[in-house]
């Protein structure tokens, strides 16, 4: 296993594993790899100290990492049930539709939908709150 620190073109960082270096190559030529705070595909290494054996840091056992990969899923599946559940979904009008509640042009509510990178950006930019919903965790009777 090998840990990549990773960025979009959004500027977020964040950390992902791969079985091997032509993994991650593989995934990211295929689309595959994207941020988990918008959903840009548009990712690439960042420069990353390696990890030197020898040093006191210790990865945990490997039945601890199983059960917090699990916890952090459950965590995810919660998060975005409960966005389904009391949100409004607004597809693909997101962009449109939370700059008009944040400019009082429309009723204040929650909404969650599909926004581009550059709409997500530029709401930003713009001061309109926003967060990335955490992505539909595979279904666990259909992972490896």
């Amino acid at each position: 296993m090998i840990r990549y620190a990773l960025h979009c073109d959004a500027d977020h960082g964040f950390e992902a594993w791969f079985g091997s270096s032509s993994d991650y190559d593989d995934q990211s030529a295929r689309g595959l790899v994207e941020c988990p705070f918008c959903g840009s595909r548009q990712v690439s290494k960042q420069i990353m100290a390696p990890a030197v054996a020898g040093t006191k840091r210790s990865a945990p056992a490997p039945e601890v990492a199983q059960k917090m990969q699990t916890m952090m899923m459950e965590m995810a599946r919660e998060v975005r049930s409960h966005v389904e559940q009391n949100f409004d979904y607004v597809g693909d009008a997101f962009a449109r539709e939370a700059r008009a509640i944040h400019e009082g042009k429309s009723e204040k509510r929650e909404i969650y939908g599909e926004a581009t990178p550059a709409e997500v950006r530029a709401l930003k930019e713009d001061g309109v709150p926003c967060a990335a919903l955490p992505p539909a965790p595979p279904d666990p009777a259909k992972v490896n």
